[in-house]
């Protein structure tokens, strides 16, 4: 073991601001406070999980029909769940305290530099589709030449600071700035659960409205199997997994949630938890947006709750549906802001302290990432096409490959027959997902092209 004890301290410093971003409770600092508990952590988890991703899991269903769709999704918890386990259990064996130290400990520096630039890439494009999102609902947005307006303007009409870039710089400053400010993920803990919430509140609205038109019989019988017409519909299917991986990733939050826990151990019944908890409410929105909608469902089911739903109060309904999310999204923010400062410095500063303890580099590295998160959100014309990219690269990067790789590379040989199995599903499932997911998209792109051309 000394040769391997050698390599880990020789590692160590350029994976330390990941380990050690938050310290951990024994230390004597103004930073030291009582460690995380069972339930904060799988607030936490849960709200890096339910993110942007849940609006896009109806339309999913779908594409696939609403049998395949819902296993896909109950597939996508399992894989995940295993993936999250093999991370947890090769990080004790190498004793790393970050994603990226695991890594880096099997593959050394280069792979943990690409591990981080991976994460820096998911988590910005997913904060400027928050950004993108939370605009388009309080200010409106414009598709195809037709403008849809924003909750604010149907509010109080249209004035000056009814604006797009106004409504998202005040967000910012009143509502975002304070929030990625805390230097502990745990300090979030009551503004995830708020955000758990909302999300529940969602799926009660959604189930409450498509019961109500089952009883009146205004809506049919969903599509049970998925519609193939052609060789280009089939093909779109799989661009369905990316989408689905996007909407379990939470990875990168991992460790610094666990670096938090009271008791550490608890890590992978906190993953259970949380995991369950996201799965039932996946399956919920799913099941009930796609029998609200049918084959009306948008891309954005939130888009649906734009038009008249048939029902008494319907505009009121939308209204608390759009607001509730918005905020959602809002306290969803801080926790995937976290971990990309964390794993952007580490990129940058890879032999500095901890990022904690400076607070000059703290500050500048937040700001310096919030300003890019809002010139991206106001400048970005396409929010799909970004997010489809990226969680067909990076995000089943991080979520799929890179543990798969850990377990097959197996370090300190503690891999099993069934985490090489896993490991190898993981990565078929991956790649051919994310090709045929590039594929179609570039199909559908130059498609549209052409069709605009004719």
């Amino acid at each position: 073991m000394p040769s391997a004890d050698r390599k880990h301290r020789r590692r160590s410093p350029s994976s330390r601001p990941q380990q050690r971003l938050l310290p951990q409770q024994h230390k004597h600092d103004d930073l030291a406070l009582d460690g995380a508990s069972f339930s904060g952590a799988v607030f936490n988890l849960s709200t890096t999980v339910v993110g942007a991703g849940i609006m896009a899991l109806p339309a999913a269903v779908k594409q696939l029909g609403m049998v395949p769709g819902l296993i896909v999704i109950v597939l996508g918890a399992i894989i995940t769940d295993a993936s999250i386990e093999m991370i947890l259990r090769f990080s004790r064996a190498s004793k790393a305290a970050s994603y990226s130290g695991l890594v880096g400990d099997a593959f050394g520096g280069v792979a943990r530099t690409l591990l981080q630039g991976c994460i820096v890439v998911n988590n910005v494009s997913t904060l400027v589709v928050y950004m993108i999102i939370i605009g388009d609902v309080l200010s409106g947005t414009w598709s195809d030449g037709v403008h849809y307006p924003g909750v604010m303007e149907e509010w109080f009409g249209q004035y000056w600071w009814i604006k797009r870039s106004f409504l998202l710089l005040l967000t910012t400053l009143i509502v975002l700035a304070p929030l990625i400010s805390f230097k502990r993920v745990d300090s979030l803990r009551y503004t995830s659960a708020l955000s758990v919430g909302l999300a529940v509140v969602f799926v009660v609205i959604t189930a409450g409205v498509a019961i109500v038109k089952v009883i009146n019989g205004s809506i049919g019988m969903p599509r049970l199997l998925p519609e193939l017409v052609d060789q280009a519909s089939f093909w779109k299917l799989f661009t369905t997994v990316p989408i689905i991986v996007t909407a379990y990733i939470c990875h990168h939050n991992i460790h610094p949630i666990e670096n938090e826990l009271q008791d550490p151990t608890q890590m992978k019944s906190i993953v259970r938890t949380s995991i369950t908890l996201c799965l039932i409410v996946y399956v919920a929105t799913s099941f009930f947006g796609f029998l609200l909608f049918g084959n009306h469902t948008l891309d954005d089911v939130l888009a649906n709750f734009d038009a008249d739903l048939g029902i008494p109060y319907s505009s009121l309904i939308n209204d608390v549906v759009r607001v509730s999310y918005c905020i959602h999204l809002m306290l969803v923010f801080p926790m995937v802001f976290f971990s990309l400062r964390l794993n952007l410095d580490g990129l940058l500063f890879p032999y500095a302290i901890p990022i904690a303890y400076d607070n000059r580099r703290f500050f500048s590295v937040t700001a310096a990432l919030m300003g890019f998160v809002f010139l991206g959100a106001n400048f970005v014309p396409s929010i799909w096409d970004a997010f489809q990219f990226t969680g067909a690269t990076a995000t089943v990067s991080v979520g799929f490959i890179f543990p798969a790789a850990v377990a097959l590379r197996n370090t300190h040989g503690i891999a099993t027959k069934k985490d090489r199995l896993v490991s190898w599903v993981m990565i078929l499932v991956a790649v051919s997902s994310s090709a045929a997911a590039i594929s179609s998209d570039i199909y559908s792109i130059f498609s549209s092209d052409n069709g605009v051309g004719g």
